[in-house]
């Protein structure tokens, strides 16, 4: 049986499109975790370059120390002792071994927080994203704007670059579509 001040551990899901504030509402909740004097440690994938290896930014440019790691087993093994919150960004990038890692951690008491697109450019499950919806606690499903439009986006067009799945990139080849404008994307 766990003692309550182990804390009680859950699975915590941020899911949306590109630009709706995933990272964002990630480093909130890890910035309140800190307050609260928990042993906090984040995660992002090695694939994900854009800020440097060693911090999650945020559009509005905030930042987040983090270690940058290969895969689920290499994120097992950067675990430290003690650990009370596990912060994942990009978690659609990771292997499907995220899903029970994440759930052994909850399972020990560990409040895990993982944010990641739950949809690739072509409206397709994402990577173990789909899992993790299933298993989570909680769910939150963030909305950019359209860019188009200006109604509430669910979708990541891509905008240039190939076909291939895994396309890390920003601006310059993705914007926030709703269902009315998003536009299938033939590679150049």
């Amino acid at each position: 049986m766990r003692s309550r001040s182990e804390g009680s551990g859950q699975i915590e899901v941020i899911a949306g499109g590109m630009f709706s504030g995933k990272s964002e509402e990630l480093v909130r909740r890890v910035r309140r975790a800190l307050i609260a004097r928990q042993r906090v440690q984040v995660f992002k994938p090695l694939l994900d370059t854009r800020h440097g290896a060693d911090l999650v930014v945020t559009r509005d440019r905030r930042e987040l120390a983090a270690l940058s790691v290969a895969d689920s087993d290499a994120l097992r093994a950067a675990l430290e002792e003690g650990v009370q919150v596990v912060g994942v960004d990009e978690a659609q990038f990771f292997d499907a071994g995220l899903v029970g890692l994440a759930m052994e951690l909850a399972d020990r008491g560990v409040r895990v927080i993982l944010a990641g697109l739950d949809q690739d450019f072509l409206r397709r499950p994402f990577g173990p994203m789909p899992a993790l919806l299933a298993v989570a606690e909680q769910v939150d499903k963030m909305h950019a704007v359209c860019v188009v439009c200006g109604e509430p986006a669910h979708y990541s067009q891509r905008i240039a670059g190939g076909g291939e799945q895994v396309q890390v990139g920003d601006l310059e080849a993705y914007e926030a579509r709703c269902r009315r404008c998003f536009e299938d994307f033939s590679p150049e």
